[in-house]
């Protein structure tokens, strides 16, 4: 494993294990949401972003987490290895919601110099609320996308737990 995707959806903790694989492996950690978000939150055109992204990767070793379609031919064609972590949603749901009231409590400064906020957590562009609208999508996409010719390369690693994650991350190498 020398070039690595980490997905999964929002709040299953993709950034964090990402970064324990960084660490494990001595390798660079790539956050695509660093690359994506411009302050204000506003987005970066896609041009931009996919420039970004495959200056971030242009090394032969690193970590990459992050769901963005418009970058996945950037990163999945990449990556030898594809670990997704595809965890109950009642377990997703609760470490997202912690994350953002822990965010909205401490003001934590994400990319870009932006913070997430009480009131953009109860709006429709709620982190909560893209759970809701991608958890299942992710669940029904990721096998079919995972079947493409395109994609036949890649290691993939299905986490379905925690435990599992943690298990798996322990024995890395």
């Amino acid at each position: 494993m020398q070039r690595i995707s980490v997905v999964g959806t929002t709040g299953s903790g993709k950034t964090t294990l990402a970064r324990h694989i960084s660490q494990r492996l001595n390798i660079p950690h790539v956050e695509l949401d660093a690359l994506h978000w411009n302050p204000n939150w506003s987005e970066s055109a896609t041009d931009v972003f996919c420039s970004r992204v495959a200056e971030a990767l242009s090394g032969d070793r690193w970590v990459v987490d992050g769901n963005y379609s418009e970058v996945r031919n950037l990163t999945w064609s990449r990556a030898d290895t594809l670990v997704w972590l595809d965890l109950p949603f009642s377990t997703t749901f609760g470490r997202l919601l912690r994350r953002t009231v822990r965010r909205v409590v401490t003001q934590e400064e994400l990319w870009g110099g932006n913070r997430e906020t009480l009131t953009k957590a109860l709006s429709q562009d709620s982190i909560l609320l893209w759970l809701f609208r991608t958890y299942h999508k992710r669940r029904r996409e990721y096998p079919v996308l995972l079947q493409r010719p395109e994609y036949a390369h890649l290691k993939v690693i299905h986490l379905r737990s925690p435990q599992v994650a943690q298990t798996w991350l322990k024995e890395l190498v």
